[in-house]
Formats: C-alpha cells, sequence, structure tokens
C-alpha cells in the first residue's frame, strides 16, 4: 500500500546540501532547505554504553523531522528525543507510535515500508529493513524495522539496522548517498547487523556514487579498558578495505564525529 502524507517543513530556505555524522546512527541531513535527524542518540550514556566525542548541540537545532528506523535502545532513545522537544515531527515504524505519545510527543507519524512522506521538497520513503527491531524487555514493544530514502536535489539512503537483502538492489536505482552500518557497540556486529564486510556486500548491490559509513565509532560498553580503541576504530579501517576488493567502484568517505560533508563534493565540487 501507497500513502502520501504531507509534513510541514519549518525550518528557513537554505542553499546548503550537507550530510554532518553526529555519532551512531545519527545524521543531519540538509537538503534542499530541510533538516532532517536519523536515529537521534545524543547522550554521553545510554544504559551501559559511554560516548566517545560530544554533540554540538548547535548541530541539531531547526529540525523539520526526525526519522527513527526501530525501536532499540541506541536507535529510539526517549531522552535524546526530549531534548528535541515533544513538539518535534517524528516519523517513526508501524507500532512505536505509543510509546512515543505515552512520553507526550505530541507529533508522530507511524509509516510502513511503501509509503511516501512529502517534506517541503523532499520526498522521504521508508523501506524495508532485515532485523528484529522489538524493544526489550522480551515482551515489550514490537515494531516495524526500516530504512529511508530521501529524494530531492539527491537521492540519499539511511539504511538503519539491517542484514542484506535481495531489495537493496532496487533501493539502489539512481541513488547517489548511502549511509551504511558497518558496525555497532560490542566485540561482535552481532547477529541482524552488517559487519564491515558484509556492508561493503552491500554496497555492491546498492551502487551509489558515494558511501558513509555509520553505526561504529562512537560508544563502546562501560568496563572494556584498552579494547574500547580496537571497538571504536578497526571497523572502519576493515569497511573501507572490503570496499575497496568489492565496491571499488564507490567513493567511501568516512566522516568523524561531528564532522559536514557537502554534498557537492560527489559530484567533483570542492568538500568542505
Amino acid at each position: 500500500m501507497v500513502s502520501n502524507r504531507t509534513v510541514r517543513s519549518t525550518s528557513r530556505q537554505r542553499p546548503a546540501a550537507h550530510l554532518t555524522w553526529l555519532g551512531h546512527s545519527t545524521v543531519l541531513v540538509d537538503l534542499d532547505g530541510v533538516r532532517l535527524l536519523t536515529d537521534p542518540v545524543l547522550r554521553d550514556r545510554v544504559v551501559h554504553l559511554r560516548r566517545r566525542g560530544r554533540v554540538d548541540p548547535a548541530q541539531y537545532t531547526n529540525l523539520d523531522a526526525v526519522l527513527v528506523s526501530h525501536l532499540h535502545f541506541d536507535h529510539l532513545d526517549l531522552p535524546s528525543l526530549e531534548l528535541l522537544g515533544h513538539g518535534m515531527q517524528l516519523i517513526v515504524p508501524r507500532g512505536g507510535g505509543g510509546l512515543l505519545r505515552q512520553r507526550g510527543f505530541r507529533r508522530v507519524a507511524e509509516v510502513d515500508a511503501g509509503e511516501e512522506i512529502q517534506i517541503g521538497p523532499l520526498k522521504v520513503c521508508p523501506t524495508y529493513a532485515k532485523h528484529n527491531g522489538t524493544r526489550l524487555p522480551l515482551f515489550g514493544t514490537r515494531a516495524l524495522t526500516l530504512g529511508y530514502t530521501i529524494t530531492g536535489s539527491r537521492k540519499i539512503y539511511f539504511a538503519g539496522d539491517t542484514e542484506l537483502f535481495d531489495g537493496m538492489a532496487e533501493i539502489g536505482r539512481g541513488l547517489d548517498v548511502a549511509l551504511v552500518p558497518i558496525w555497532g557497540w560490542g566485540p561482535s556486529a552481532g547477529r541482524g547487523h552488517l559487519d564491515p564486510c558484509r556492508a561493503a556486500e552491500a554496497l555492491r548491490l546498492l551502487r551509489p556514487l558515494l558511501a558513509i559509513p555509520i553505526h561504529w565509532g562512537t560508544y563502546a560498553p562501560l568496563g572494556f579498558g584498552r579494547l574500547q580503541t580496537a571497538l571504536l576504530a578497526d571497523p572502519v579501517m576493515a569497511f573501507r578495505r572490503h570496499a575497496t576488493e568489492l565496491a571499488p567502484e564507490v567513493d567511501v568517505h568516512i566522516l568523524g564525529l561531528g564532522e559536514t560533508l557537502r554534498l557537492d563534493a560527489i559530484t567533483g565540487g570542492d568538500p568542505k
């Protein structure tokens, strides 16, 4: 079923076309005058995880909407969403709205894969993701797991959390940028996630002009000591190696925490 919805854009028109990685799966998409934030996790500590680096609050102001991929604590962090305000427009997978409304969020749109949402000049389309997104405890809130394509002057794919699936090739048609998860926060990527090699295989299916690795290098468990350095740094180096071998035609751009990439860089412009 395809549904058309319109979400009013509230930010002022701006010429910028930028992507800013705020850590883990949190990316500020600033495109065609619209500012979207994916899976905001902005706190220094989430459950047993400690964050490397801080987020500048100026990097998540004047937002038009938030895209939530699924309900796991490292993707749907209620205190982080509350930093954005209870009037923020939230786009969430079908089944997740009740949890947010109970916490006082007033503008919650639940979506399924295959729908279309118009946010200003941008078309946002939820996509299938292969991942169990049930929120703990075991019998907690159940909801879909989604990715999103964002289409305006550029087409951007935010994969959320997912394993490889056949439909990736279809998502990749005309794709400019893929925001691809490559790890997680523990000593292994874990079931239902892309590791560096499978993330490179995803690039071979998606065939974007540019890939930016996400879901790495931000949170690590408390008490891991020196192992934290390896957990936070090694996956992205492995991803670059595998991507060079499996998808050499894709330009891989690694962003540091809080770093911004200007999107005209993917057509030979000067990144800034």
